[in-house]
């Protein structure tokens, strides 16, 4: 049977026919909004950015240009001089200005303290998420309490704790008083994040025989990179960049480098060495930085899908 088209019933008057290419409008075109949106994001971007650059210039110059020059000048004969004498300068009678002691001192705090906390608020959150007891919502509120509480609230009665402990003035002190510290904000990460967790699977794999840990290690860690990767983040930044903590219950062998970058910047010199202190700056800032470039499109992730599951 063959179909008859009246001329009002051409293709072409279709209400569902394709436009011509030429009248689609392609979308993402620079008009004169996005071009002045564009300018004053790099305005807002090349003023936040300039004390970096400053901070980055003027550690790559000598004292004389310095001096001669202007704030935002070009180094002309850069140089690793102002690096080199941050790093490990000599010691005079007591006062070691070089940053190496302080920089190995809180590598060796920070790595034990973040992995130590992140652990515990794992296991943590899988308790309080998917083992739930009698009293743990209130456990969780108490927790949660230290998420909040002013860090100077802590000082005199982890003092005395350490002191009884015989960790005071020592590494292990600082690492333990981090762990503490960093405990509530965890565990409220992974509690978060562990609650988005279907239920099912930890009813299933018990019905399988799996035991507590078995069911940790085997089905919740592996679903757990995100808020991992958010938690390691938050408290190595934490960790690293803390100085009331360092300043109160280090001792002389043990200070991290936030209070040896302050010692540094504090020494009583004939001439300031603006040049060293910039480069000292950026030594304590350098890991931090690194590790924000390297993973924060993943921090960024993580704390998106924490906040969807939670």
């Amino acid at each position: 049977m063959s179909v008859v088209m009246s001329p009002e019933m051409t293709p072409s008057s279709s209400p569902t026919a394709a436009r011509p290419l030429a009248t689609v409008r392609k979308p993402g075109g620079l008009s004169w909004q996005r071009i002045l949106l564009l300018l004053v994001l790099l305005g807002f971007a090349g003023f936040f950015l300039a004390p970096l650059y400053v901070m980055v210039s003027t550690s790559f110059k000598t004292m004389d240009e310095v001096r001669n020059g202007t704030l935002l000048s070009i180094p002309m004969s850069p140089s690793f001089e102002a690096w080199s004498k941050a790093w490990s300068s000599a010691c005079t009678g007591t006062d070691c200005g070089g940053l190496k002691p302080f920089f190995m001192n809180s590598v060796f705090m920070v790595v034990p303290a973040v992995l130590i906390s992140t652990a515990l608020g794992a296991l943590n959150g899988y308790v309080l998420t998917k083992w739930r007891f009698r009293g743990s919502e209130l456990l969780f509120a108490m927790l949660l309490f230290g998420v909040f509480m002013p860090m100077q609230v802590v000082l005199l009665p982890m003092s005395q704790v350490l002191g009884t402990l015989g960790l005071a003035s020592s590494v292990w002190g600082l690492i333990l008083v981090h762990v503490l510290a960093g405990m509530p904000s965890t565990t409220l990460f992974f509690r978060n994040y562990y609650a988005g967790l279907p239920d099912e699977l930890i009813k299933a794999a018990t019905l399988d025989g799996a035991s507590f840990w078995q069911i940790f290690w085997r089905i919740v860690v592996p679903l757990s990179t995100p808020i991992l990767v958010v938690t390691l983040i938050w408290q190595f930044t934490s960790i690293w960049n803390d100085f009331l903590y360092g300043v109160v219950f280090s001792g002389a062998d043990s200070k991290p480098i936030t209070v040896g970058l302050n010692n540094l910047a504090n020494t009583s010199s004939t001439v300031k060495e603006y040049n060293v202190d910039m480069a000292a700056a950026l030594i304590a800032a350098l890991p931090t930085l690194v590790v924000y470039v390297v993973a924060g499109k993943y921090f960024v992730r993580g704390l998106t899908a924490g906040a969807v599951k939670g």
